[in-house]
């Protein structure tokens, strides 16, 4: 597998150290720092059941949440389903880090990912938030992306570089996640910093248009964590007038190009994934029809299995759109495997097709296609399949 990119950012540095979090001693303590201010903009998950620091950052003021400067994140533990107690340590470590970094308070993100239900060991994280402050370096936003990782395995990071009018601007990003994904982001932590300088209302609208496209059209086992969380930080480190216009736009496309690869990279990860399948429904009475059905296929158990078994059962994909509760005629439908449309328009079965598209499903990625003939409705869901390593991962995760 390609090793990832280095990721270094004008303005902003990092670090990550091991706190006593995780057993042995990877990294588990990460801190991203802008030198400057920044705009920014969160998003968190949509799962009722909420972790202590996605509740803390729900109840920043938005001025607040659309001018942090960076992050504090730990991994082993998700702070989740921790009371009181959870939301106190999560002020604990937040006014630490801001103390030990000559910050206001609340300046700084945070967020954690791990074990759901088990007290912070927020001694641990103050005992080591201000040797990590002190160590943060333009070089080290990678090992900060390390010390966000659980069962990945292997870090996800990437870097744009975008030509605007008057010169260069830079996002780099970093992401964990690898199960629990879907179906809006995941158990997933991914941060994005740039030095363009980007008004508020514009990296709010161009962030959560690129979130749309990428962090919300995975899924690796359709399961909703308590703890997701996407944010981006833009510090004007270039200094290049605010982005508007063409250049906007550019931005825009650099950075849903950038989520988009965060995102794959989660899917691939998989825990135990070992093919990548992107899911178009086209034909549906409307959009979030074609989204509903999309997803029905990609959270399937009976088509996860079958991808990771190569086993052209197209059978599954059809009988999944069929419960998506979306008005269909079977008779209209069509189905395409890697572009062998194996069933035709009145559920005329084609077997020539279906051997040319048997060895074509068993490379890392193709695509599934289902047309149902009925509107102009259309979605599509990037998905991994289920194995036997998701299972031995998950069956032991706690302990």
């Amino acid at each position: 597998m390609r090793l990832p990119v280095q990721v270094a950012v004008p303005g902003f540095r990092g670090g990550g150290v091991w706190c006593g979090i995780k057993k042995g001693a990877a990294p588990d303590l990460a801190i991203v720092l802008s030198d400057r201010p920044c705009t920014s903009d969160v998003l968190f998950t949509r799962n009722r059941v909420a972790a202590a620091p996605v509740e803390w950052g729900r109840g920043l003021r938005p001025r607040t949440r659309s001018s942090l400067r960076g992050v504090v994140a730990n991994s082993g533990n998700a702070n989740a389903c921790t009371g009181r107690e959870g939301l106190a340590a999560v002020r604990r470590v937040s006014a630490e880090a801001c103390r030990a970094l000559g910050l206001p308070d609340e300046s700084l993100l945070v967020s954690s990912t791990g074990v759901i239900g088990v007290p912070l060991p927020a001694d641990r994280i103050l005992a080591a938030v201000r040797g990590l402050c002190a160590s943060l370096s333009a070089a080290g936003i990678p090992r900060a992306g390390e010390a966000i990782l659980t069962t990945d395995a292997y870090p996800k990071r990437c870097v744009r570089k975008v030509r605007v009018r008057g010169g260069t601007v830079t996002l780099g990003g970093i992401a964990k996640g690898a199960g629990m994904i879907a179906p809006g982001m995941g158990t997933m932590l991914a941060y994005v910093f740039t030095d363009a300088a980007v008004r508020a209302p514009d990296l709010r609208k161009t962030f959560r248009e690129a979130v749309a496209l990428s962090f919300h059209r995975i899924v690796v086992d359709g399961d909703m964590s308590t703890n997701d969380t996407a944010a981006i930080f833009a510090n004007g480190a270039s200094g290049l007038p605010p982005l508007g216009g063409k250049g906007l736009s550019a931005f825009g496309d650099a950075l849903r190009e950038l989520l988009l690869d965060l995102a794959l990279m989660i899917v691939r990860d998989g825990e135990g994934a070992t093919r990548v399948v992107r899911i178009a429904v086209t034909g549906a009475r409307s959009d979030r029809d074609a989204e509903a059905a999309a997803r029905a296929v990609a959270t399937s158990p009976l088509v996860k299995t079958a991808v990771f078994g190569a086993n052209l059962n197209w059978g599954r994909v059809i009988a999944a759109v069929g419960r998506a509760g979306i008005e269909m005629d079977p008779e209209r439908a069509e189905v395409r495997y890697a572009g062998e449309r194996v069933l035709r328009r009145g559920m005329m079965i084609d077997r020539q097709a279906e051997r040319r598209a048997v060895p074509k499903i068993r490379r890392k990625s193709y695509g599934i296609d289902v047309d149902l003939g009925v509107g102009k409705g259309r979605s599509f869901v990037y998905f991994s399949d289920l194995g036997h390593e998701y299972i031995r991962i998950n069956a032991g995760y706690r302990t």
